[in-house]
């Protein structure tokens, strides 16, 4: 399968949203072909580059399906897109086309059974619930509570201010058990270093 890739400081996760403001050609030529066909785009993060101008040089083999679900004009003139988490993916092959777009091969990774939140969750549920009041979450419309332990495990990695190389790793990670054992660690490790 094909995906057009949007390289970007950010990672992506399913069921997640994103806001975005496009303004290369490359990338409104992209949106408006995904708009028209129904499809979507994959989000990968770089790891070395930039997000404007030539292609990223290095971006993670792991990322998310991007689709977009709402857009308008912003007042600075610029395309303003919502774009929803999708499935992720592993890029297997990528090229860069003339226009500076990257083209991947991409291998659709499964997404694990939805398992239901457990009593030792209920510390991150109620850490997630604290970041949905943020202005900037109540913003993107992330206010529900999870469903399950990977609708938990990839709403606290969007939202907690982790590092892209940890959220890399968390959002590599199949079990959505591992995933939150790795997140309470994190979480940990953050709180300490505020204190």
């Amino acid at each position: 399968m094909n995906l057009p890739l949007f390289p970007l400081n950010t990672v992506l996760f399913p069921g997640c949203v994103l806001d975005l403001q496009i303004f290369e050609a490359r990338y409104l030529d992209m949106i408006s072909r995904c708009m028209k066909q129904g499809s979507g785009f994959g989000v990968v993060c770089i790891i070395e580059g930039a997000e404007v101008g030539d292609a990223a040089s290095h971006f993670a083999a792991i990322g998310c399906e991007a689709r977009v679900c709402d857009f308008q004009q912003r007042p600075n003139g610029l395309l303003g897109i919502r774009v929803d988490g999708g499935r992720r993916f592993r890029v297997e092959r990528a090229q860069v086309l003339p226009d500076q777009l990257t083209i991947a091969e991409v291998q659709w990774l499964d997404a694990p059974e939805e398992r239901p939140l457990r009593g030792e969750h209920a510390d991150l549920a109620a850490l997630l619930l604290a970041l949905a009041q943020h202005p900037l979450v109540t913003g993107l419309g992330m206010t529900g509570l999870p469903e399950g332990q990977w609708q938990l495990a990839n709403q606290l990695a969007y939202l907690l201010p982790l590092e892209p190389q940890q959220k890399l790793q968390l959002l590599q990670m199949d079990d959505p058990e591992q995933r939150l054992d790795q997140l309470q660690a994190m979480v940990e490790r953050l709180q300490g270093d505020g204190a």
